[in-house]
């Protein structure tokens, strides 16, 4: 279920963020499994490694780490594209948001 909102969520921000493409909905599919497996494996490495300037940051450091998780997504994924780390930035914070708001109101019903 977290799989399919996420990349209906992936699919609607690349279609209103210029510096963020999808080629189709299937390479959205295929992002989110990627973004799935990238945060279970990678995100808890670079979180140990990030921890003192995490800690300064007050936590905010971990957007940094988002962001890259995405850039490296597209650098494993064709069909994807992200222009630089500012829209890898943006489009992390935005899906995070949005898959949030899409899941609650999914498990509300």
């Amino acid at each position: 279920m977290r799989l399919v909102v996420s990349s209906i969520a992936a699919y609607v921000l690349a279609a209103f963020l210029p510096g963020i493409a999808i080629e189709d909905f299937w390479t959205a599919i295929v992002l989110a499994i990627v973004l799935a497996v990238l945060n279970a494996i990678v995100k808890p490495l670079l979180i140990l490694l990030t921890l003192p300037i995490t800690i300064v940051t007050l936590g905010l450091f971990l957007w940094v780490i988002n962001a890259a998780i995405i850039l490296l997504a597209d650098k494993l994924i064709d069909g994807f594209e992200v222009d630089n780390f500012w829209y890898a930035l943006l489009f992390g914070f935005l899906l995070s948001g949005l898959t949030s708001l899409m899941y609650v109101q999914k498990k509300e019903k």
